[in-house]
């Protein structure tokens, strides 16, 4: 017998003495639920598929999720062994490495085994770690190599020893050797299986030039194109393709990108012939690739983007386009930094800006939506795509005299014109990826469609027939919330409620460590797990009154999260999807979708035993008031993970809200977290252990209307006299640890600076000042109050793993100073926290670390823990020793990350500043200090010790 939620209510499934199934409500709502199960089974189509498949499977349990069935205990046989190899030679190597943490994540369980493998940009392979994928980036990575991988000696020797290791491998390197058929070949030519498409297919698809060709050929409309083959390009020929397609030869709008270089890479905007070849001649000259097309800008259009997936069996392709999403570029006014040439390029993909926005599915038309899986999934025959794949293009409402007029391609409609553009064989897969935001809308959750790809690709190779690794089980999925009697009560199921987002600058990391929280937590199955989306305010609060400062929090509002709606880049987005699911005409719409998908991966997926079901529910969320919210988990006993960076839920407020009810949460008290928000606070709070080798930095806090109220070289002048230095940092007062951070080296940058604060400016363009920098992400809205104090020279540290003449395994650094810059996590109970390992920060851009070195794979290196070249064993535990002392004195408990500064020989501590509530998204410096410990502390087993530290405490 088997247990299963449908719509709140129980439903109880098992066979009878004949073997039929039978489905048995729960006697309190048996009237309400026999309406649902009735109505579930007469509209879904898929479900009854799925019924008759079921009642193929002698002796198996199922059960019904979100009106599907899905099978329990599959018959067991020994685990499959998957390789996933990540890394290669593009530059998307970062993003490669956050798809191999998504799939280590994911798909490591009993019954499957991963084994890690990394190629470099030399496309030297190495055996890794699984605790290796979780470094920050590929320098990383390349720094740790010698001292903590096996290398191989060619790429032939990888192959054999994945002929013999492993099963199949999944290949998730993105962008060249892993689209254009290189890694396809190599497996190929030794017969090892793997997921995706064939090399020879592959090559043709990832080259632009030639997919457009093929497109063509097939009927496909397509963007009129230039191909730019080397430097000796002819200048006349490009001219008048110009004029051909009557686009000025001066000032013409077209896209200039690298034929074979991914979909985000290289890509820029070009007004005009010569302007054509100047940036087609950066491309190659920087390496991307060195054959470039030009194509027409597509004005007026709205990008989209399909996954597509195989449902077939064996040589037959059964392609289905799943929810496409329409891409939107947003900009906020004149307040925010908008570019001349805005395209969706790879800081907007995948970095967590609000300059973009995913509607999933799109608001065109039908028929739009309904041509663009029709055209996705025809595609993805023609060209003999394997398991599954993205494709992206274009729908252009009014489509302009420039394109061909040819009635008979594919992608004329009624409302418009669709234009595919891009085929990528290897879809990025990080955690809020397209490929689960369109899999969560139908259905699947992250495992689940993982697994579904795996199985169907093992379906080719004969020799994987026998191999039952993959039981289709799935994590528990979050539930969801009801403000009323009817909560769901599982018995002995832990209620956990993860809490993101918010109004200050850091929301977007903020969701980021939420989202990562709540998919590491949803791998234990004696916890349910809700995540919660904590509102923005239309104006920021900002008092020092503790208790009006949570009169006000107790109104803020609170939506629960649907699976699907948690995958997103930005709070505003989510938020956005929370009110387009409630409104009736946009929510029947995604539901008619969701059925007809479904049905139409039904009819290829009832074929294959190994399928076992839908596991995410077609839910919508719920809106709370705080107070409410707190009532709720006070109610259902849940312990409350806290990932709001900033405001409320690091300046005590939402603890002391949870400390007057009893609910147990994550991290530091109400009044750890108040001194440490203040940061001027923190520095009085540690003051008196300068004996103990623990310093503090000299601040002067500054209201921001006086800034704007004196003469700037007279505030420049103050602030030398009174630090006694030329070089400042500023930062907010009260804010996250990166955004407004800046490094002012003279009157002009202090200038700079506060225009931007004045004129509520989302961001500083980079080199804005006279010190070299990246983009300088700014608080929203300005702080009231500002810190200004001595810019701390350290030495710089090189990674320089290419050079001869490094020392420490490719680290190059003088040690003048004999400072080094740190983070380091902190963990455990009030008065005995543990440091763990700390991290040499390295800044690779400038002098402060921005977001994304903070945050996201791709940039930013930490060094853990620290080289003995920098730092000495006795040095090290000196340093740990004064960390400890810092965070008890400071009365933290659970975790938190202090920044600081260290003497390397005395291993004396200069303190920053302390975040209670860290960042803890996939790649933060966290996961790598636990990893370091001994044993090794894994991600999901990190959250949950946090968790169970919080319910410790309130016992």
């Amino acid at each position: 017998m088997a247990t299963s939620s449908l719509g709140g209510s129980t439903i109880l499934l098992r066979r009878d003495e004949g073997g039929a199934i039978r489905f048995f409500p729960s006697p309190s709502n048996t009237c309400k639920l026999s309406f649902r199960l009735k109505h579930t089974l007469i509209t879904c189509h898929a479900t009854r598929r799925l019924a008759a498949s079921v009642a193929r499977a002698s002796s198996r349990e199922v059960a019904v999720v979100g009106g599907e069935v899905v099978e329990k205990g599959k018959e067991q046989g020994r685990a499959l062994k998957v390789g996933l190899i990540c890394g290669g030679p593009s530059a998307e190597r970062g993003i490669s490495l956050n798809s191999a943490r998504s799939l280590l994540d994911h798909l490591q369980e009993d019954d499957l085994h991963v084994s890690c493998y990394y190629i470099d940009c030399n496309l030297n392979s190495f055996a890794i770690s699984s605790a290796q994928v979780y470094s920050n980036t590929p320098a990383d990575f390349d720094f740790k190599l010698e001292s903590l991988a096996q290398s191989f000696q060619s790429l032939a020797d990888l192959a054999k020893h994945l002929a013999t290791a492993v099963d199949i491998v999944f290949p998730v390197i993105h962008g060249q050797f892993g689209e254009d058929g290189g890694i396809q070949e190599l497996l190929e030519k030794y017969n090892v299986p793997f997921v995706g498409t064939g090399s020879n297919e592959c090559r043709q698809a990832f080259d632009k030039y030639k997919a457009s060709v093929e497109l063509r050929k097939h009927g496909f409309v397509t963007v009129p194109n230039f191909l730019v083959q080397g430097y000796e390009t002819n200048k006349s020929e490009l001219s008048e393709w110009f004029k051909r397609h009557q686009l000025d030869p001066d000032l013409g709008k077209v896209v200039v990108k690298p034929t074979r270089g991914g979909s985000s890479i290289g890509v820029r905007v070009a007004y005009g012939v010569n302007d054509s070849l100047v940036k087609a001649n950066e491309i190659i000259s920087e390496g991307i690739d060195n054959k470039v097309l030009v194509e027409i800008f597509l004005d007026g259009g709205s990008e989209f983007t399909a996954i597509v997936l195989d449902v077939g069996s064996g040589s037959n392709r059964c392609p289905v386009a799943l929810l496409p999403t329409e891409v939107e570029l947003l900009f906020r006014g004149a307040n925010d930094v908008k570019e001349k040439d805005a395209i969706f390029n790879y800081r907007r993909k995948y970095l967590p800006t609000q300059q973009v926005a995913y509607h999933t599915p799109p608001r065109f038309p039908l028929d739009v939506i309904e041509n663009i899986r029709r055209g996705a999934s025809l595609l993805f025959q023609q060209l003999s795509l394997q398991d599954f794949a993205r494709i992206d293009g274009w729908f252009l409402p009014n489509p302009g005299s420039k394109l061909s007029s040819s009635e008979r391609e594919f992608g004329r409609t009624e409302s418009g014109t669709i234009i595919f553009t891009d085929i990528n064989l290897i879809s990025g897969m990080e955690q809020t990826s397209f490929l689960f935001q369109q899999a969560s809308k139908v259905g699947f959750s992250h495992t689940n469609i993982l697994r579904s790809i795996i199985h169907h690709a093992c379906l080719r190779f004969p020799n994987l027939a026998s191999v039952r690794g993959i039981s289709g089980q799935v994590p528990s999925r979050s539930k969801s919330i009801q403000l009323n009697k009817s909560f769901p009560r599982h018995e002995g199921a832990r209620k956990v409620f993860v809490i993101f987002g918010g109004d200050t600058s850091e929301r977007q990391v903020s969701l980021m460590s939420g989202t990562n929280v709540w998919l590491n937590l949803l791998a234990f199955h004696d916890l349910e797990v809700t995540p919660f989306l904590l509102s923005p305010v239309s104006e920021y609060a900002s008092s020092v009154d503790m208790e009006k400062e949570a009169d006000d929090a107790r109104n803020r509002t609170l939506w629960s999260l649907p699976y699907s709606l948690v995958l997103r880049h930005t709070t505003e987005e989510v938020l956005a999807a929370c009110i387009e699911a409630i409104e009736p005409d946009r929510a029947a719409i995604t539901s008619d979708l969701r059925k007809k998908v479904m049905n139409d991966l039904m009819e290829g997926l009832m074929d294959h035993n190994w399928f076992t079901g839908f596991d995410i529910a077609d839910e919508l969320p719920e809106k709370f008031s705080l107070r409410q919210w707190i009532k709720l988990a006070k109610e259902v006993k849940a312990t409350v993970f806290i990932a709001v960076h900033g405001g409320i839920g690091e300046d005590g407020t939402l603890q002391f809200l949870l400390d007057a009810e009893g609910v147990p949460y994550t991290g530091p008290g109400t009044m750890a977290s108040k001194i440490c928000m203040d940061k001027v606070a923190t520095s009085a709070a540690l003051k008196h252990l300068v004996k103990s080798g623990v310093l503090t930095i000299h601040k002067d806090v500054w209201r921001k209307d006086n800034l704007s109220n004196k003469p700037i070289n007279d505030i420049w002048h103050e602030l030398n006299q009174k630090l006694q230095c030329k070089t400042l940092c500023v930062k907010p007062a009260k804010d996250g640890c990166s955004t407004g951070v800046a490094r002012l080296c003279c009157s002009k940058d202090l200038a700079v600076y506060v225009k931007a604060l004045e004129d509520c400016l989302l961001r500083i363009p980079p080199n804005s000042l006279s010190k070299a920098h990246g983009m300088i992400e700014m608080p929203s809205p300005p702080p009231e109050h500002l810190i200004f104090e001595p810019f701390i020279e350290t030495d710089e540290i090189v990674v320089a793993s290419n050079s001869r003449n490094e020392t420490a395994q490719g680290l190059m650094w003088k040690g003048n100073s004999r400072w080094v810059e740190i983070t380091v996590g902190v963990i455990g109970k009030c008065g005995s926290m543990h440091s763990l390992s700390p991290s040499v920060t390295v800044k690779e851009t400038g002098d402060i670390l921005s977001l994304e070195e903070k945050f996201q794979g791709g940039t930013g290196i930490n060094l853990t823990p620290p080289p003995l070249s920098i730092m000495g064993e006795t040095a090290l535990s000196r340093c740990k020793q004064r960390i400890e002392l810092i965070a008890n004195t400071l009365q933290l408990e659970g975790f938190s990350r202090i920044d600081a500064f260290v003497n390397v020989d005395s291993g004396e501590v200069l303190i920053i500043e302390v975040n209670t509530v860290p960042g803890m998204t996939p790649s933060t410096v966290l996961i790598h200090q636990a990893l370091a410990e001994q044993p090794p502390i894994y991600p999901h087993q990190f959250f949950r010790k946090l968790l169970d530290l919080a319910s410790e405490r309130s016992m």
